[in-house]
């Protein structure tokens, strides 16, 4: 069993996370809370398949779709919290023009760090055709919430 706890329309894990620190996500306090679920999840007495830690989908969860289009945290900051969580980068959206050497880079970041924990993380990266920094994403689709694209670094 995965007993990964995942975001859903209006149950938040970056509501849960910001009622835990009394902060918005991505404020100091964050990778904490991100540890803490983590271990919780880990300690759930049943055989564990999966990721088995937190998840954290920029674009599943409407908290962080919000917070994600303030800019209290960015592709670093997931990369930080994947050092104690379940994941790496999840849903995160890119510009359509992010260039191959760009998505090297990030990915390239993500394996690095998987290789430093020894641990599986992934890359769901979201490019969006025709849309740049800036812009916002417009997918009609009920498990996504729609947000700002930021620039890659």
């Amino acid at each position: 069993m995965d007993p990964t706890p995942a975001p859903l329309g209006d149950v938040s894990i970056g509501t849960a996370i910001e009622n835990f620190t009394g902060a918005k996500f991505g404020s100091s306090g964050t990778l904490t809370a991100a540890r803490i679920i983590t271990a919780a999840v880990k300690a759930v007495p049943v055989k564990q398949t999966g990721y088995a830690g937190l998840m954290v989908p920029v674009m599943e969860d409407k908290l962080l779709a919000q917070r994600w289009a303030e800019s209290t945290f960015n592709v670093d900051s997931l990369l930080a919290y994947s050092a104690v969580c379940g994941t790496g980068l999840d849903t995160v959206p890119l510009p359509g023009d992010v260039t191959l050497e760009q998505m090297e880079r990030i990915f390239s970041d993500v394996a690095s760090l998987a290789t430093k924990w020894n641990k599986p993380l992934s890359a769901r990266l979201q490019p969006v055709p025709g849309k740049k920094a800036g812009d916002r994403t417009d997918y009609q689709d009920p498990y996504l919430f729609n947000t700002t694209i930021h620039a890659v670094p």
